[in-house]
């Protein structure tokens, strides 16, 4: 791993491919390199290079890298949960670990990890372990990293304690004494028969009364 003074950035070369082409009068080399650079503040990116000479290679793999870095979302220097990343023949398992654990893993994977400021990680590759493959797969894998917060905002929910299922249901607790049920209709048919039978009380007195005064005014006349 070296730093590069001007961006102040961790870049790591993680393998040199040597390519012969054989043409008439012997053969040409060249060589492709793969570089991971980094911030170790969740910004990492990796590029390839190619070059008749080593030097500009990993020249022209480090401006790569340096142009297209990402940003990969971390939870207390570790990956947010489990993920999978393929490319090719190859994947790359990235399962979170506890603090103090550390950097589990090796190759390009190791290097991406640190690059990106990666503390606390376990990590697997399964099938082919070609390094350029390997680096490409797990930048699928962190691509695919998502934060708690980043899943209620797509997803508009919420896990706190004032969620949609929650806040719901005192309303449908307020208004579940206004609806009226079988076992209270006998009760108001009931009040509604003595309230009737009072009027009838009611007015048979009031006639009684009607009667005594006409017959005591016909004897006060006679």
């Amino acid at each position: 791993m070296m730093m590069n003074r001007e961006t102040e950035q961790a870049e790591t070369v993680v393998h040199i491919n040597r390519v012969a082409k054989v043409v008439k009068g012997g053969k040409n080399f060249s060589f492709s390199a793969v570089v991971v650079a980094g911030d170790g503040e969740g910004m990492v990116g990796y590029g390839t290079g190619k070059a008749r000479e080593v030097p500009p290679a990993i020249q022209k793999a480090s401006e790569q890298a340096r142009r297209y870095m990402v940003r990969i979302p971390m939870v207390g220097g570790t990956v947010p949960h489990l993920v999978w990343g393929r490319w090719g023949g190859t994947r790359v398992l990235l399962r979170p670990a506890s603090p103090g654990t550390g950097v589990i893993a090796g190759g390009g994977v190791r290097a991406v990890m640190e690059s990106a400021g990666i503390q606390d990680v376990l990590t697997k590759i399964v099938g082919s372990r070609n390094p350029f493959n390997v680096v490409r797969a797990t930048f699928d894998a962190l691509g695919q990293l998502m934060t708690a917060e980043q899943v209620q905002r797509l997803r508009g929910v919420s896990f706190g304690n004032e969620g949609p299922a929650e806040s719901a249901s005192p309303a449908v607790a307020e208004e579940a004494p206004e609806t009226s049920t079988d076992a209270d209709v006998p009760e108001a048919v009931a009040a509604t028969e003595v309230v009737a039978d009072a009027e009838e009380a009611n007015a048979e007195v009031t006639g009684d009364e009607v009667v005594a005064e006409a017959k005591a005014e016909e004897g006060g006349a006679s």
